[in-house]
């Protein structure tokens, strides 16, 4: 058996991003108790986008967030990109709906 270390990464997904290369990697769990830290950074990138109800609404995001779990940051990005990939285009056709 193969053991390989993964750590959590915390990247953010611009609605503009086409691929894994414009995903960005902003911090990093170093180990399991730096995991909150990590947590709470995620939490308060996010906290725009919830409604009044307290309910995270992608269509009210300016960016997406995500904690990817993974081996290297290259792969986080593609993890990221992937995972989201969905939200990104439910987010940018309502903006289209919204501009008409």
């Amino acid at each position: 058996m193969i053991y390989t270390e993964k750590t959590f990464y915390l990247c953010r997904i611009p609605l503009s991003a086409e691929g894994p290369q414009d995903v960005e990697i902003m911090t990093k769990a170093e180990n399991i108790e730096d995991f909150p830290r990590v947590f709470d950074e995620y939490e308060k990138c996010r906290k725009h986008a919830f409604n009044k109800d307290g309910l995270f609404s992608i269509v009210r995001a300016d960016e997406i967030f995500a904690i990817i779990r993974t081996t290297t940051s290259k792969s986080a990005k593609e993890m990221a990109f992937e995972e989201n990939r969905a939200n990104l285009i439910t987010n940018l056709q309502h903006r289209v709906m919204q501009g008409k």
